[in-house]
């Protein structure tokens, strides 16, 4: 469903202003070692992903002499993000040769039933996390440099000498994140299974908060907009790490292109880069997450540096609106709302767009500005959606001739109709369109779920959750994904878990469902 896009003639902003603000909020990153860790094989096991397990061996890994092709798997029991080494000696003749030694990195066991000579995908193979190494002398530290997301570490002798092997112990990970647990409160729940969700959710924001908040630690490991609505959410909380999410709005605001369009993601390193992507719905939650923060923060300064950039989102998104409230994108401006193409996400775009222009209209109201335009162009696109969209005798919107589940959550969410009719709408959608098909990540997941409990259907959010959420705990997630199809458990949008993320940022979301709406419902 995604498609990478080039824009080489597009020019960028860098306004120094306000990247330097954006540096100054720059968190540390905590570290912390890790040791602990196990032995095991890889077995079948039916009831884990692509039916594959683990069982402990029960050795000592310094009891474990290692010639040619030998290989063992270190499980350090959950999901971490660092940098790995382990001590190696040699034992019998004399060492006459190099050791060659393979590591490889998984975050899911399946990982390791696949090579990376057998992908054949479309996302780069070099995200793979593999390393061939050559170690002329030992007794040696190896120390890898590069940063990986992983639970297990499997080492393979690739070759040494007939005359010698050789012999790992004490392996370390330097587990690194910003995220400060001494600043989260722990919540408990009495239902065991919405427990291990929000831990596993905790697990995977904690993972992807780094100098900015990752969409994955694995791979692509920048700031996605759409990614990072969500895991601010999740952090608000949380870990209330507000000072993150502050250094990613100024990331973006300073390198709008010179129209103002904010691109749909940033590289930080070797410096701030914009990339060339744009997302129509992705620049449009600029406002929401400028929003969101700012119910969290009292901050006029970071309000009055980027208003005008929000502004200018909401303007250029107005352009595609016609005489009729009707929005009518272009491929060159795509709305993604979610991976699949297979649904007509036109009616969920004009619901993203009546969304956040609520939005900007409270904006507009905290910086002064008579927004009599922008609530002229609200009445216009809602009239739209309820007299062209709404289909009174299905109950639901309408899409380009079909009905699909992005059309009634985002006008759920965008609050077209009271929450009576929501919940009606809601119901519906639940009788004719489920079981949900042709969605496989979370990111649309996270959505649905928010408006089952927006239109106040409680048990049915809390339900679907842990059919999805709870289905990856069950198949044995540490931390949560960025695809996962129920139907099909093993589904890789790049055709092999070898390159799948299994720590994605908008799969955290359980972590703010359950804060907002389980347990402030209790207080």
């Amino acid at each position: 469903g995604f498609q990478f896009q080039i824009n080489p003639d597009v020019q960028f902003e860098h306004r120094e202003d306000l990247l330097k603000k954006s540096a100054q909020c720059i968190p540390p990153l905590l570290r912390e070692n890790v040791y602990t860790y196990d032995i095991v094989d890889l077995v079948k096991d039916e009831q884990k992903l692509e039916g594959i397990g683990t069982v402990s061996k029960n050795v000592e890994l310094s009891s474990l002499p290692m010639r040619k092709g030998d290989r063992v798997i270190l499980d350090f029991q959950t999901h971490h993000v660092g940098y790995f080494s382990i001590d190696i000696h040699s034992v019998g003749s004399p060492m006459d040769a190099p050791l060659m030694l393979q590591v490889r990195f998984a975050e899911v066991a399946a990982e390791l039933a696949h090579t990376s000579e057998e992908y054949d995908g479309w996302l780069s193979k070099s995200w793979i996390q593999e390393e061939m190494v050559h170690i002329d002398v030992l007794p040696y530290r190896l120390a890898l440099p590069r940063r990986y997301a992983f639970r297990f570490v499997e080492l393979t002798v690739l070759d040494t000498s007939p005359k010698w092997q050789a012999v790992f112990s004490a392996p370390k990970i330097e587990k690194v994140s910003s995220a400060d647990e001494k600043n989260r409160i722990a919540r408990q729940f009495d239902d065991p299974m919405l427990q291990s969700i929000y831990d596993a959710g905790i697990r995977t924001l904690q993972d992807c908060m780094m100098d900015v908040f990752e969409d994955g630690p694995k791979r692509d490991r920048r700031l996605w907009l759409g990614d990072l609505r969500l895991q601010a959410l999740a952090n608000y909380a949380s870990f209330k790490q507000n000072d993150l999410v502050k250094r990613c709005l100024y990331l973006f605001g300073a390198m709008t292109t010179t129209e103002g369009k904010i691109s749909a993601n940033v590289f930080t390193l070797p410096a701030p880069i914009p990339d060339d992507t744009f997302l129509f719905d992705y620049s449009l939650f600029f406002i929401d997450t400028l929003y969101d923060y700012l119910q969290e923060e009292d901050d006029q300064e970071l309000l009055d540096d980027l208003f005008e950039t929000a502004r200018l989102q909401m303007d250029l998104s107005l352009r595609y609106v016609d005489e009729g409230g009707k929005l009518a994108l272009t491929d060159a401006y795509p709305v993604f709302i979610d991976w699949s193409n297979s649904f007509d996400k036109s009616t969920a775009g004009q619901a993203v767009m009546i969304y956040t222009l609520r939005r900007f209209i409270w904006l507009a109201g905290q910086k002064g500005m008579d927004p009599a335009f922008y609530e002229h162009m609200l009445e216009k696109m809602e009239a739209y959606a309820r007299t062209s969209l709404w289909d009174e005798e299905r109950g639901l919107f309408g899409s380009c001739g079909e009905y699909n589940i992005a059309s009634q959550v985002w006008m759920v969410l965008a609050d077209i109709f009271p929450q009576e009719k929501s919940s009606q709408i809601m119901k519906r959608m639940i009788e004719t369109l489920f079981p949900i098909r042709n969605i496989a990540t979370p990111y649309m997941y996270s959505h649905v779920v928010e408006a089952l409990f927006h239109a106040g259907l409680h048990e049915e959010a809390i339900q679907l959750m842990k059919g999805y959420w709870g289905k990856m705990i069950e198949l044995g997630a540490d931390t949560f994904w960025e695809a996962f199809d129920p139907d099909q458990p093993s589904y890789s949008p790049y055709g092999s878990p070898i390159i799948s993320s299994y720590c994605h940022a908008w799969s955290c979301t359980p972590v703010y469902l359950l804060e907002t709406y389980v347990l402030k419902n209790k207080k």
